[in-house]
């Protein structure tokens, strides 16, 4: 029978032709090692390619992603890549990215029901009975959704500092950030959460875009 996904297939020998045409050495240098500076935890959303986001070439950031972006404490997926990324190739920044119009964080505020998914997006929804009286005083939409949104990548950037990875990366030496950033489905464009953490002391970030954005 036809390949249905046969077009894919198509467009990856383009892609290779294309790629090799304008660098003939490009897989070659590829397929010797991986070095990226940056590990990128990211929503899985198909809209948030995290590559083209930030103009980098394969094999200069390593990605994790999942639904909503979240870093939990018995997720031993995630906390494998973080310790992969961290001890094993070094990276030296670590990124939590959200983006504005998550289905996910949009589910968990409005107690959506959509099967086994409802169960990691009970995350969510910890952090919007945390933030409740902020998240109230916003008009019911968008604005809300998005203030969630920001949060979550908050709550996210905090996990990622408590983990005994990053914890002992730091008790080694203040070489690792992590930062929180979001992303605008609309524009295309990252917004800067203003969380910057090099270092233990570097937590008051956290707690003052707590403060301001959860009230």
């Amino acid at each position: 029978m036809p390949n249905p996904l046969q077009h894919l297939l198509d467009n990856n020998r383009r892609w290779a032709a294309a790629t090799t045409a304008s660098d003939p050495e490009f897989f070659k240098t590829l397929a010797r090692q991986q070095a990226p500076d940056y590990l990128w935890i990211g929503c899985a959303d198909s809209r948030v390619p995290a590559n083209e986001i930030v103009g980098m070439a394969p094999g200069e950031l390593f990605v994790h992603r999942n639904v909503a972006n979240l870093v939990v404490h018995s997720d031993l997926n995630c906390l494998s890549v973080l310790q992969f990324a961290v001890d094993v190739l070094g990276v030296e920044h670590v990124i939590v990215c959200g983006h504005y119009g998550c289905g996910g964080v949009r589910a968990a505020l409005h107690d959506q029901r959509h099967g086994l998914v409802d169960n990691w997006l009970r995350h969510i929804k910890d952090t919007a009975r945390t933030h409740r009286a902020a998240l109230a005083a916003l008009p019911e939409g968008t604005l809300r959704e998005d203030r969630l949104c920001e949060l979550n990548v908050v709550e996210q950037v905090a996990n990622v500092c408590e983990t005994t990875v990053v914890q002992d990366a730091w008790a080694r030496g203040p070489r690792l950030t992590v930062h929180g950033w979001i992303y605008h489905l609309d524009d295309g464009l990252l917004r800067d959460l203003d969380l910057v953490i090099a270092r233990p002391a570097d937590r008051d970030a956290i707690d003052r875009a707590k403060t301001t954005l959860g009230g």
